[in-house]
């Protein structure tokens, strides 16, 4: 009996810094359909770019994960996990462009909340015009916005973050976890 594509299982594994390359090239593919949506191209550079992708691949306590599909690499997250606090962020999640809309996300991120038990509060950020991520995490995942920050309301922790298109800003979101999961 074969397996759909659809029902197979979802599993995490650490990225080594072979994988990297690619793991960038599929982040940066799957930023950009938003950003093509909303502005009919890329014009700047990829989003998000390669310094920022290395920057956060190179971060203190982060663990770069790829998502697996019955054994297929079919996306990808960066944590940055907080022993001290069990306040972690999810500072990059994607799942690749030619296998969106087939759940992958949502199961990806039970196993991300799997995987780190011991947290009791998820951040993370999107831009102001990614309707598809603000419902994934939202209506999806639970989170709910907590601050809006934009050109009048800059994030203290991201004062760079002004290059994305028109500067509409981003959303950060929390999850807080319950103690008895």
């Amino acid at each position: 009996m074969t397996t759909s594509p659809t029902t197979q299982s979802i599993a995490l594994d650490l990225a080594t810094e072979a994988n990297y390359p690619r793991f960038r090239k599929d982040l940066q593919d799957a930023f950009a359909l938003a950003v093509v949506d909303t502005y009919g191209s890329v014009s700047d550079g990829p989003i998000p770019s390669d310094e920022d992708v290395a920057a956060s691949l190179a971060a203190p306590n982060v663990k770069v994960h790829r998502i697996l599909e019955g054994g297929q690499w079919v996306g990808g997250a960066i944590v940055t996990i907080d022993a001290e606090t069990h306040h972690n962020s999810l500072d990059f999640f994607y799942v690749r462009v030619d296998m969106l809309g087939r759940g992958i996300g949502r199961k990806a991120w039970a196993k991300i909340e799997q995987q780190y038990p011991d947290t009791q509060i998820w951040s993370t950020h999107t831009p102001y015009f990614e309707k598809r991520n603000i419902h994934f995490y939202v209506n999806v995942c639970g989170f709910h916005i907590v601050e809006y920050h934009h050109a009048g309301h800059p994030d203290p922790n991201r004062p760079e973050e002004a290059d994305l298109p028109d500067d509409g800003g981003m959303f950060r979101f929390e999850k807080r976890m319950s103690p008895d999961r």
